[in-house]
């Protein structure tokens, strides 16, 4: 399976997973990425090789091109050599002959070396390509990978409360404030009825006593008459 494939298939297990199964995908991403940078570094050593290839085939090309045209003007200077006399015509024939011959011959190869250049920078055109795809993929997956651990982590701390909230017996809460509020009732009740018993034990002189006591003015009172009296205040 391609390592596109196997990250397909992890896209659609976290779509489809349930919180608890968020581990998973985490780890199988964080693996299809390492796979992803391993191929990246091997085609980008490809690319290498390849593009190093194209520019030394279309060197070797220019370099065939001016060997032909070097040979070609040799010819020429062979042939003007016979003009002036300075070379025999059968001579200068043959060498001229000679020469055009292996110009050609590195014209020739010129061509091939241009269409073999051309060839590898094609290839190296879709190398780069490929290695584009990896590196838009990586940086995709890194991306997603980071949301499904922010989710992750949020779906533990969640998991984590509700699991303390389902923990919490509210029955068992309301039924304690329930028994503390009928003892709260007890003691009130139990406190009033010991109120009313130390009322009922007051003596009939007790009664009396309070009785006069309500009708007369306090010491107090009477010394601020007296006072008053003395200084003429009505």
């Amino acid at each position: 399976m391609s390592i596109f494939s196997r990250l397909f298939k992890i896209g659609q297990a976290e779509t489809h997973s349930v919180i608890d199964k968020f581990e998973d995908p985490i780890k199988m991403t964080e693996q299809g990425i390492r796979d992803l940078k391993e191929d990246l570094r091997s085609a980008m050593t490809s690319l290498a090789e390849v593009k190093g290839i194209a520019i030394k085939t279309k060197r070797d090309a220019e370099n065939e091109k001016k060997r032909a045209a070097d040979y070609e003007r040799k010819a020429m200077l062979l042939l003007q050599k016979m003009q002036s006399g300075d070379l025999s015509s059968g001579d200068a024939d043959r060498l001229a002959t000679e020469a055009l011959s292996r110009k050609e011959q590195h014209a020739k190869e010129a061509v091939r070396l241009s269409q073999e250049g051309e060839a590898h920078e094609k290839m190296a055109a879709q190398l780069q390509a490929n290695v584009n795809k990896i590196k838009s993929a990586i940086s995709t997956y890194e991306n997603d990978l980071a949301t499904l651990k922010a989710r992750a982590k949020t779906a533990a701390s969640t998991k984590k409360i509700n699991q303390q909230l389902a923990m919490i017996d509210s029955s068992g809460t309301i039924a304690l404030l329930e028994k503390m509020r009928k003892k709260v009732e007890e003691d009130e009740s139990l406190a009033q009825a010991y109120g009313d018993i130390a009322s009922a034990d007051k003596t009939v002189d007790d009664e009396i006593n309070s009785a006069i006591q309500k009708g007369e003015p306090s010491a107090a009172s009477a010394s601020l008459a007296e006072l008053k009296m003395k200084m003429g205040i009505g």
